[in-house]
């Protein structure tokens, strides 16, 4: 399994400075990825954690932490697609896959937040159509040659994007959700899933199995499929130990790369913690849990 680390992207240590010297860090101490994810607003009458009341842009963190490494992979837990139009994303993600070597890996989810939809004037559902077109066009648009797409939801007049992705297709997609539908769309259409935060191990290895029984049935080959969990850290409960034990566990309920959440620590990624204390925390957090 891959160890990978979440990107200063929320709340105290959402700094340029820290985002540049955790960024160096992680690839010095050989984490394989760092990942970001996104959050547009908070609505005043919702009731959202800590980690989502200050939040960076996922492609910008990620461009500026890519441009102060020359390695670790870049990836985003989860941009919703009902917010940006799949044409605007694809420009998007291509640059920053050509501008970091092809090092970027793209999460997607359909979303949850009425405030944010209404702001975006988007419209999920339905969930499952409109996923797979939008991936449809993405990858259409992936490949840098004239074409069209006329679907649903969406269309694009003939036309090319240039320049294209550095890797082959397009960066990978990897699909979020819970829903054995959602599941059952991971393995069937996408590289593969990424878990929410709050799953347990037995949602983990229940959700890795389904998702490889469909790649499997649509024709793939499941040992390729990538199961990419977050494990939210709290240092204050548990020692060093007892979280890289029970990041093991992972592994055994059959993901491929876990990255450890500091973001979701109320005492880094709280909009009012103390800024440096919250940096050293979150090195410390790196250092201790670097994968040997």
């Amino acid at each position: 399994m891959l160890i990978s680390f979440g990107c200063p992207v929320s709340g105290a240590w959402a700094q340029p400075e820290t985002l540049t010297s955790i960024a160096r860090q992680a690839e010095e101490l050989g984490y394989h990825g760092l990942w970001a994810f996104q959050r547009l607003l908070a609505g005043r009458d919702q009731d959202l954690a800590p980690s989502y009341q200050s939040v960076l842009d996922p492609i910008v963190a990620l461009t500026w932490a890519g441009a102060a490494t020359s390695r670790i992979r870049l990836g985003v837990s989860v941009i919703n697609l009902p917010y940006l139009s799949p044409a605007y994303l694809a420009k998007q993600v291509s640059s920053l896959d050509r501008l970091t070597g092809g090092r970027f890996d793209l999460g997607l989810g359909t979303g949850w937040s009425e405030p944010e939809f209404v702001a975006t004037n988007a419209d999920p559902r339905p969930r499952g159509r409109r996923t797979e077109e939008y991936l449809a066009v993405l990858r259409t648009l992936f490949t840098g040659e004239e074409t069209a797409f006329e679907g649903e939801f969406y269309r694009v007049p003939p036309s090319r994007m240039l320049p294209r992705p550095v890797q082959p297709g397009g960066p990978p997609i990897l699909l979020g959700g819970t829903a054995e539908v959602a599941l059952r769309r991971a393995g069937r259409i996408a590289a593969g899933w990424v878990s929410s935060s709050r799953a347990s191990l037995a949602e983990v290895e229940h959700g890795a199995r389904i998702v490889r029984q469909a790649a499997a049935e649509a024709g793939k080959n499941p040992d390729d499929v990538r199961v990419v969990v977050r494990a939210a850290v709290d240092s204050g409960t548990e020692s060093w130990d007892q979280i890289r034990t029970r990041a093991r566990q992972y592994a055994d309920a059959g993901a491929t790369e876990l990255f450890y959440e500091p973001n979701w620590d109320p005492r880094i990624g709280g909009p009012d913690a103390d800024p440096d204390a919250a940096a050293t925390l979150g090195s410390e957090m790196l250092v201790n849990l670097a994968p040997v």
